[in-house]
């Protein structure tokens, strides 16, 4: 059945590979195509949206996270050494991200250029300090510098790039595969796919994805739709700074931890022109998650892996 599973996959690829070949204009996604004219209506609905998204996030963190411990007076705690660094790229990609659909937003509602850009940047250091604080009250963690640091260079990537190059030539995207581990830690590591998918880091990959076409020279004919890609992880971690050998009782097997490299294709599904509302709209919401594909591994076990099909 795995094998199966990786054949499919492999066989989407190389199809959508295939047909995005044909000769092509440069391509928009015609998702939240920004509007020439102010749309206070548009604005508002937003506006309203976004309030109720964000309710409905803070109460899924606060059961999620926040429940099972005690409140404490607010309080920094430094993280920088744990999880081999994964939860700070995440912090990076998740405001990068929250900065781009911000500022998509903005346009589609006819907000200027340069003012869309300051809202979207803004909205995403406004959304990941809440989180920050909440932390800063919490007995299990704290106010993280280092988490600071991380969403506000994630928003500036954005920021830096739309107001440069006018587009996203480099994007941050996210890419998770199941692993053991959780198996050994459920309460730290996730009890469920959902929440293993947010907890397991050894599961989750971070990837710089760079469209080339972008790079070149405006007459060039390169698919518009092809990225490379760098992507980060880790593995081998059940615990935070270093791993139990006890839990609940029970031995937990010796794991190395070690960091992974990895070089892939990717598919910046955005530039792809097609006139399918379903496409265009699946796409954007999807824009933030790596496309599988062949991928070269080097880690610090100083191992060279090749992955036919990676997520």
């Amino acid at each position: 059945m795995i094998k199966l599973r990786y054949f499919l996959l492999k066989s989407c690829f190389l199809l959508v590979f295939f047909i995005s070949f044909v000769p092509e204009m440069r391509a928009q996604n015609k998702f939240l195509e920004p509007s020439a004219q102010y749309n206070p209506d548009r604005l508002k609905g937003v506006v309203i949206t976004e309030i109720a998204g964000g309710l409905l996030i803070s109460t899924g963190l606060y059961f999620l996270w926040y429940r099972k411990h005690p409140r404490t007076p607010f309080h920094f705690f430094n993280d920088n050494r744990e999880w081999l660094q994964m939860d700070k790229v995440g912090h990076l990609t998740t405001a990068y991200n929250i900065a781009a659909v911000q500022y998509d937003l903005m346009r589609w509602c006819g907000v200027k250029n340069d003012a869309s850009i300051a809202i979207g940047s803004l909205t995403a250091l406004g959304y990941m300090s809440i989180i920050e604080v909440l932390d800063g009250f919490s007995s299990k963690w704290g106010f993280s510098n280092g988490d600071m640091l991380a969403n506000i260079l994630g928003s500036a990537l954005f920021a830096a790039q739309q107001k440069g190059w006018g587009e996203q030539r480099i994007s941050l995207k996210f890419s998770y595969h199941a692993t053991i581990y959780p198996g050994y830690y459920p309460e730290e590591l996730g009890k469920n796919r959902i929440s293993r998918i947010l907890k397991d880091y050894n599961g989750q990959t971070y990837w710089l994805s760079f469209n080339i076409k972008s790079f070149l020279s405006a007459k060039n004919d390169f698919p518009s739709w092809l990225n490379m890609s760098a992507g980060y992880g880790a593995e081998g971690m059940i615990g935070a700074t270093q791993n139990p050998e006890t839990l609940s009782g029970k031995t937990i097997p010796y794991t190395r931890r070690f960091r992974q490299f990895y070089l892939a294709p990717d598919a910046d599904l955005l530039r792809v022109s097609s006139e399918s509302g379903f496409f265009n709209t699946a796409s954007y919401f999807t824009r933030f998650i790596k496309v599988p594909a062949p991928a070269l591994e080097w880690n610090t076990l100083k191992r060279l892996t090749f992955h036919p099909v990676y997520f």
